[in-house]
C-alpha cells in the first residue's frame, strides 16, 4: 500500500510499467532506410513482449502514454513520413505492423514452445493423437509430419510474416511514387 504514496493508483502503475517496455523498443533513426528501420523496431518490439509477456495487449491500450511511449511513436511518423509515405499510408503501415507484431506475440506466448526441437515432439504427438482422423484430414497430415521431422521456428515465422508486410508496404509506396 505504501506504493500508493508514489504512484496514485493501480492504471497509472501499469501505465509507467508500459513505459518501460516502450524504452525497451529500438525506436527507427527517422532519416534511416524506412524498411531497415521499421524491420528493425519489429524485431526489438518482439523481443520486448518476450520479456515481458503481461505486456501483449496492454501497449497501444492506455489513455496516458509515457515518455518513451511518445517518443518512439514520433519516431516510427517521422521515419515513415520522411521516406515518402503519405500521412493516410503511414497510419496503414504503422497500424498493420503493430497488429502483426503484438498478434504474433499473443500467438506465441499462447502456443509456448519455443525450441523447434521440441515442436518435433508437438508434430510428432499430434500425429499420434490424431492419427484416426488423418486420413480425412491428409493437409493436417501433412503439416503435421513435416513439423514433426524439422520443427516449427516462430522466429523465421515471424521474419516471414514481417517481410511480406515491408514488401506490401514498399509497393504501395512505388506505385504512389508512379502515379505522382
Amino acid at each position: 500500500m505504501s506504493l500508493y504514496n508514489h504512484v496514485p493508483s493501480k492504471d497509472r502503475l501499469i501505465d509507467g510499467m508500459i513505459d518501460v517496455v516502450f524504452g525497451e523498443v529500438d525506436a527507427p533513426a527517422p532519416d534511416g532506410a524506412w524498411r531497415v528501420e521499421m524491420r528493425r523496431r519489429a524485431v526489438s518490439t518482439r523481443a520486448a513482449l518476450q520479456r515481458h509477456p503481461w505486456a501483449v495487449g496492454l501497449m497501444e491500450a492506455r489513455s496516458n502514454p509515457g515518455e518513451a511511449d511518445t517518443r518512439l511513436h514520433e519516431a516510427v511518423l517521422a521515419c515513415l513520413q520522411n521516406a515518402g509515405f503519405p500521412v493516410p499510408l503511414a497510419i496503414h503501415a504503422y497500424s498493420v505492423q503493430d497488429a502483426y507484431i503484438y498478434g504474433f506475440a499473443l500467438q506465441e506466448r499462447t502456443l509456448g514452445h519455443a525450441d523447434p526441437a521440441e515442436w518435433n515432439e508437438v508434430g510428432a504427438r499430434r500425429l499420434r493423437d490424431y492419427a484416426a482422423s488423418l486420413d480425412t484430414h491428409p493437409h493436417t497430415a501433412v503439416v503435421l509430419r513435416h513439423i514433426a521431422d524439422h520443427g516449427f521456428s516462430h522466429d523465421d515465422e515471424f521474419l516471414f510474416g514481417l517481410e511480406l508486410i515491408l514488401d506490401g508496404l514498399e509497393e504501395r509506396l512505388a506505385a504512389l511514387s508512379r502515379d505522382r
